[in-house]
């Protein structure tokens, strides 16, 4: 029975330090979005919640395949930031595309959010599987 366990102590490392990541993706992401997604969020603004959980999803699929075919702490650390950095040019790309998304988000334009959402999650699948070479 214990020898069930063996591997726990890596569970939680690579859990730990995936938390960690998407932790920091998340309140990097709030900090550098000209809207208050939190607070939009609070106040019941749909599109913001959209658009935020399509960023978090977008980043989740690819840091879970980094979990799932790193070697090491190490390697993940690597493939986690790669990830980051992807989804982050994501959102900068959208940024630049619809050049008052902050503005269409604050007025809870759902359209618009859900397309935002859409975009992050396929750059999110298409990192994910970039990462299984």
């Amino acid at each position: 029975m214990l020898s069930d366990f063996s591997t726990l102590p890596a569970f939680a490392a690579y859990f730990g330090l995936g938390a960690l990541f998407l932790a920091v993706f998340c309140t990097v992401h709030i900090w550098s979005t000209p809207q208050r997604e939190m607070a939009l969020i609070h106040a019941g603004n749909q599109a913001a919640a959209i658009s935020l959980a399509g960023a978090l999803l977008g980043f989740v699929a690819p840091l879970a395949s980094a979990m799932a075919h790193s070697v090491s702490l190490a390697d993940l650390a690597v493939w986690g930031a790669v990830a980051m950095l992807v989804q982050w040019l994501a959102h900068l790309a959208m940024r630049l595309l619809i050049h008052d998304l902050a503005a269409q988000i604050e007025a809870d334009n759902r359209a618009v959010a859900v397309f935002a959402a859409a975009v992050a999650v396929s750059v999110g699948l298409i990192n994910a599987a970039a990462m299984t070479w």
